[in-house]
C-alpha cells in the first residue's frame, strides 16, 4: 500500500475495525500470522492522514529494535514525511531513554547520566557480593531485575524476601541502588522503572507527557511486565487513547517478569475497552492451524479464539521419531532432495525451521553432504564463520 491508497484497503473486516476504532481504548487479540503489524501501521497512517493527529503526538511501542525498524519502514510507505515528523516508533527502553534525557533533573539525575549494560551491572554486583560464583551472581542480578520490573524498591524487596538467597539479593539490591545513584548511572531496567515512577509522583511531568502522547499503540502486549503496564497507564492518562495488540498464546517472557494477565487486567482497568479478535491466518494452511489449535486448546486461556485460513486444507502433517539429531538432519535433507525431484520444484521452494541457532550446524552438514544449496535467514552459516573457514582451509592444505 502507498500513501495514495485508502486506509483499510485489502483488509478483512476485523483488521479494518481495529484500524478505524478510535472511540476509546482498544485491545486487539491477534493470533499468529493474522496481520497485526499491518493493523498497527495502518492505524498510525489513519491517525496522521485522516484524523488530524500530529506525528509528535503519536507513539508506537514494541519489544525489539528489529520490530521497531520494520514498523517504521512500513509507516514511511504509508505517510508523507511531513505528516510523520516527530512520530516515535521505538522499544519501551528507547522511549525510556528519551524520557530520562528530557526529564533528567526531575528524575534526580544529571543530563550526563550513564547507562550501564548487563556486564557493567554484573561487575558492580560482583564487587558487592565479593564472589566469582557465576550462578550466584546471575541469581542475584536476575531477582533484582524482577523486583525492578515489579516496581519494588529495596525496602519492599527486603520485606518480601523469604529464602536466604532472596534475603541476600535484597541486601545487595539496597547497596546496588545506592552505588548507581552515586555513579549517576542507571541500568537497563531503570530505563522503564524510573520514567514510570516519575510520571506517578510528579504531576507536572505526568501532565506534560500525557499532553504530548495523544495516542499510544503497543505491540506484543502479552510480554509487558508490571512496570511497562504502569508506564502505558500513566502515559495515556484519563483519556486512555491507546491500542494494545497481543496474544496470550504467544507469551514467552514470563521468566523476565512479563505477565499475560496484563491482557485481562486491561478489561478490568478499562471496562469500556473495545475487544477485537484477529483470527484469520495468512501464513498457514488450515490443516496446520487445526493441529496448532488442538495442541494449545488445553492451555489456560484468558480469551478464546480459533485461527482459520483461506489458503486451503494443505497436505497431511507427518511426525517422524528419530534416534538422534544426526538421523533427523539426514532424514530432512533426503526428504528435501526427494521432494524436489518428485515435484519438479526449485531449491528456493523449501524451508527448514529450527528452534535454536545451535541446531543449524548439523542441518547444514546434512545438506552439504547431498550438495543441496541453502542460505541461512537471519543469521550466519556455521561454515561461514571466520574461525571455521580458517580451520577448513588448513585441513584442505593437509
Amino acid at each position: 500500500m502507498s500513501a495514495s491508497e485508502p486506509i483499510g484497503h485489502g483488509m478483512n473486516p476485523a483488521q479494518r475495525e481495529a484500524t478505524l476504532y478510535l472511540d476509546g481504548p482498544c485491545l486487539v487479540l491477534a493470533g499468529a500470522g493474522s496481520g497485526k503489524t499491518r493493523v498497527i501501521t495502518q492505524k498510525i497512517a489513519y491517525l496522521l492522514r485522516e484524523c488530524g493527529y500530529m506525528g509528535r503526538n503519536v507513539v508506537a511501542l514494541t519489544f525489539t529494535n528489529k520490530a521497531a525498524r520494520e514498523m517504521d519502514e512500513r509507516v514511511k510507505t504509508l505517510v508523507d514525511r511531513k505528516l510523520s515528523k516527530g512520530l516515535i516508533i521505538s522499544t519501551f527502553h528507547s522511549l525510556g531513554v528519551k524520557m530520562l534525557r528530557e526529564e533528567a533533573r526531575n528524575a534526580g539525575l544529571k543530563p550526563t547520566f550513564s547507562i550501564l549494560d548487563a556486564d557493567d551491572a554484573m561487575g558492580i554486583i560482583q564487587e558487592l557480593l565479593a564472589t566469582t560464583d557465576k550462578a550466584r551472581l546471575r541469581h542475584v542480578q536476575g531477582i533484582i531485575s524482577l523486583w525492578k520490573n515489579a516496581l519494588l524498591e529495596p525496602d519492599d524487596a527486603a520485606r518480601e524476601a523469604i529464602t536466604p538467597g532472596d534475603v541476600e539479593a535484597a541486601n545487595v539490591y539496597r547497596s546496588y541502588a545506592a552505588t548507581l545513584a552515586a555513579y549517576q548511572a542507571v541500568d537497563f531496567d531503570d530505563l522503564i522503572r524510573i520514567p514510570a515512577q516519575l510520571l506517578a509522583s510528579n504531576e507536572e511531568v505526568r501532565t506534560r507527557w500525557q499532553n504530548r502522547v495523544r495516542y499510544l499503540l503497543v505491540d506484543e502486549y502479552q510480554d509487558t511486565n508490571v512496570c511497562q503496564y504502569r508506564l502505558v497507564q500513566l502515559l495515556t492518562g484519563p483519556r486512555a487513547m491507546f491500542t494494545a495488540v497481543g496474544d496470550d498464546d504467544q507469551a514467552i517472557y514470563a521468566w523476565r517478569g512479563a505477565t499475560i494477565e496484563n491482557l485481562a487486567k486491561l478489561t478490568t482497568d478499562y471496562p469500556n475497552i473495545k475487544l477485537i479478535k484477529l483470527e484469520q491466518n495468512y501464513r498457514s494452511v488450515q490443516r496446520i492451524l487445526a493441529a496448532a489449535n488442538q495442541v494449545i486448546e488445553k492451555n489456560p486461556k484468558l480469551f478464546e479464539k480459533k485461527l482459520w485460513s483461506e489458503l486451503g486444507v494443505g497436505e497431511p502433517i507427518q511426525v517422524s521419531a528419530m534416534d538422534g539429531e544426526e538421523q533427523e538432519a539426514e532424514s530432512i535433507a533426503m526428504k528435501v532432495s526427494a521432494s524436489r525431484f518428485e515435484r519438479q520444484a526449485q531449491w528456493k521452494d523449501f524451508a527448514i525451521l529450527y528452534r535454536s541457532n545451535h541446531q543449524s550446524r548439523i542441518l547444514e552438514q546434512a545438506l552439504r553432504n547431498l550438495k543441496i544449496p541453502y542460505t541461512i535467514s537471519g543469521g550466519q552459516s556455521f561454515f561461514d564463520k571466520a574461525e571455521v573457514r580458517d580451520i577448513l582451509a588448513y585441513l584442505r592444505v593437509l
